[in-house]
């Protein structure tokens, strides 16, 4: 088990250190200049001396790889820099505000999706064929192909808009998390309350589960014990999964609803080309997909005893 986790870890961190560098890269290869974005897009005058004395300050007139080595040895140490545009601002002060709202929405919208979508898919799954059956196949449908920016308009165009019923924007109150976390969780729920139904209805079509019953088992017995513990497996492969993708769909709905999370730091800072911020970022969405997936294969043997990592 130590030497499978030291060795999963010691992969993960080669691709964390390949990320950073693409993630590198591809920011310096993005047309624009922070330095004039940082003086309001030429609004500011200053003399070129002035420009070079920035550039300096920040380290822009380095070579590219003395630029990589001297962030990456930093963040090593724990020190993620100052933010290119928000002048003095460090950048894990700036990531330390905004995750908290994002881990938050992320949170409730799983809880929520896993105890809406695993029953009904365990019911849909064990009624196959039924009127259930039918209409959570639509539901499961409708939810994936549902764009979220469309539904979070939709959302806001009815019950703020409308009825008056929600804020439109804004983490005010308790209010303000309902349409977000309904945004985020309707995705989640279509893709687990499919994948709980398929994995269903193929473990209750396995020989000992049909030995389960001619012993004279109870059928929730049959269900409880032995069907929905080893139909977890594939919900928790796809909530490892969604781990690597949490960024995106969490850009839209702050994005949508003016929530200061991480989506939408990481899109403002990508288009004010905040260096730091950004490479900062995506090494820690690195860094956590790899631990999610890493936890996922763990998980594997504590809901399937007959799974042992090696």
């Amino acid at each position: 088990m130590l030497r499978y986790i030291t060795l999963r870890l010691l992969q993960g961190a080669l691709v964390v250190f390949l990320i950073s560098i693409l993630t590198f890269v591809i920011m310096r290869l993005m047309p624009g200049d922070p330095v004039y974005l940082l003086l309001g897009e030429g609004q500011v005058r200053i003399s070129q001396e002035q420009m070079a004395a920035i550039r300096s300050r920040w380290g822009l007139d380095r070579p590219y790889h003395e630029q990589y080595l001297i962030w990456a040895g930093n963040l090593l140490r724990g020190d993620f820099g100052e933010s290119l545009i928000r002048t003095g601002v460090p950048v894990r002060q700036m990531i330390f505000e905004a995750i908290p709202v994002t881990a938050e929405l992320n949170i409730y919208a799983l809880l929520l999706a896993l105890t809406v979508s695993l029953p009904v898919g365990i019911l849909a799954g064990v009624r196959r064929n039924s009127l259930l059956d039918y209409a959570t196949s639509a539901g499961s449908a409708l939810g994936i192909a549902m764009p979220n920016f469309w539904f979070g308009l939709m959302l806001i165009v009815l019950f703020s808009v409308v009825l008056n019923w929600l804020p439109p924007y804004g983490l005010k109150s308790w209010h303000g998390y309902i349409m977000p976390v309904l945004v985020l969780a309707t995705e989640q729920m279509a893709v687990f309350t499919r994948v709980m139904r398929s994995s269903t209805i193929e473990v209750l079509n396995q020989d000992y589960v049909r030995t389960a019953r001619a012993k004279g088992l109870a059928e929730h017995v049959v269900l409880l014990r032995h069907a929905v513990r080893n139909a977890l497996l594939p919900v928790v492969t796809v909530i490892g999964f969604n781990i690597a993708f949490l960024l995106s769909g969490t850009i839209v709905v702050e994005t949508v609803f003016a929530l200061p999370g991480i989506g939408r730091l990481f899109t403002d800072s990508v288009l004010r080309l905040d260096y730091q911020v950004v490479q900062s970022l995506v090494v820690i969405l690195a860094v956590l997909v790899v631990v999610a997936n890493l936890l996922t294969d763990l998980v594997y043997a504590v809901v399937d005893p007959r799974i042992r990592i090696e």
